[in-house]
């Protein structure tokens, strides 16, 4: 359910990088190769991207299908970028539907994307959304599984975990509260990429110190696309992909209170994000 794609290198035209490619993610939105739940993604699709000397990103997300959008065309033609984060939606039965529930999210210099579904929602984390502040449960942008994942990333980022150990523990949080959920998780702050594989395919396309992919599936046939393992962390920036088990962390917390940065291959934590 959903496909998500995140780029950094050379500035690039979003058209160059979402429309143009064969199997690019605006294909995607119809026919996905890869996708293993559901079949068609038009409920919804944004992008995100950062321009230069700016390290607030700017995002651009309507509720219908990509290949209806007409000003998308457009947008994509012109607007130049080396750092990109874009996502189209097949919605999780029971969400709520609408521009607000379409990813990419936002907080400060950060975007974020979900791919699959939180089993049981919303009862399942019920017990995590305790753990919020009630500010940050009133300031939900949608009421959809995938803004409540959101909502327990950003509260780790704000409390100074950096992208990879946010991601890691809050993945490893749901899925011992909803077993059977689907996490992928996509987070970018326009320097780095750090993504989960657990329940649907993730994959990256790396040319070491030039630019790095990670998507959901490849967008052309080039045999150095490389699939991502299940419950796996991964952590990229142009010059370097690392990827580390998520068993390995799971592991690591219970024997720790939190998460080694350096095992866990994070970047210098970024400036703390804001709403």
């Amino acid at each position: 359910m959903c496909r998500h794609f995140a780029y950094l290198g050379p500035e690039e035209p979003l058209g160059r990088l979402l429309v143009e490619p064969r199997h690019s993610l605006y294909r995607q939105s119809w026919e996905p190769r890869r996708q293993r739940y559901g079949t068609v993604n038009a409920d919804g699709f944004g992008v995100g991207w950062y321009a230069q000397a700016d390290p607030v990103p700017a995002r651009y997300r309507r509720m219908g299908p990509i290949w209806a959008d007409p000003s998308f065309a457009d947008l994509a033609r012109v607007v130049r970028s080396g750092a990109v984060l874009a996502a189209v939606r097949d919605a999780t039965e029971g969400c709520a539907a609408g521009e607000a529930s379409a990813a990419p999210f936002a907080a400060g210099r950060w975007l974020f994307s979900h791919n699959g579904a939180v089993a049981g929602w919303p009862r399942s984390v019920a017990d995590l959304a305790r753990t919020l502040p009630p500010a940050e449960l009133l300031s939900l942008e949608a009421r959809t599984d995938s803004a409540i994942v959101w909502a327990l990333v950003l509260n780790r980022l704000r409390a100074g975990d950096e992208g990879t150990q946010a991601l890691a523990d809050t993945v490893l949080e749901v899925a011992a509260a909803a077993p059977g959920s689907r996490l992928n998780l996509l987070l970018t702050d326009g320097r780095t990429i750090t993504a989960t594989a657990w329940g649907d395919t993730l994959w990256y396309f790396s040319e070491p110190g030039r630019h790095i992919v990670v998507a959901s599936e490849p967008y052309d046939d080039d045999p150095h696309w490389h699939e991502v393992p299940d419950r796996t962390l991964l952590s990229a920036t142009p010059t370097g992909v690392l990827l580390t088990p998520l068993k390995d962390l799971r592991d690591d917390m219970a024997s720790s209170p939190t998460l080694g940065s350096a095992r866990a291959g994070a970047p210098p934590s970024p400036e703390e994000p804001s709403t």
